[in-house]
């Protein structure tokens, strides 16, 4: 059975800090790319970043760049994002998901986690 969770979020001010953590069980972690996307209740699922699986290249959305930092520990089987100089509009719901392909579009990963809420205040 596979599975991802998610932990790590809570309500914190504008310009604090959160690391999330997705524990990965299941699959080849190793050989699966890894994503962080986050919605807002009502919207479709945004992509944040991204982490391949054959080498450590990242990417992440324009909205996040230079603030969010993506990262794995293969031997542990978890994938990272940690959030620097959070602001309002970041306020969502964090979710990890697997794939084998590194790919920005949500539908295309078939395994994600229940996510975590990340709340930034004014």
């Amino acid at each position: 059975q596979v599975q991802l969770v998610e932990s790590g979020g809570g309500s914190v001010q504008v310009g604090d800090s959160l690391r999330l953590s997705c524990s990965v069980s299941g699959l080849t972690f190793s050989r699966n790319a890894m994503a962080w996307f986050r919605r807002t209740p009502g919207k479709d699922r945004a992509f944040v970043a991204i982490i391949g699986w054959d080498d450590p290249s990242t990417f992440y959305a324009a909205s996040v760049q230079g603030r969010f930092t993506i990262s794995r520990d293969n031997a542990e089987n978890t994938v990272y994002l940690q959030m620097n100089s959070l602001k309002p509009e970041d306020t969502a719901v964090y979710y990890c998901a697997a794939g084998p392909i590194a790919t920005l579009r949500s539908s295309d990963y078939a395994y994600w986690g229940q996510g975590t809420q990340v709340t930034v205040s004014t």
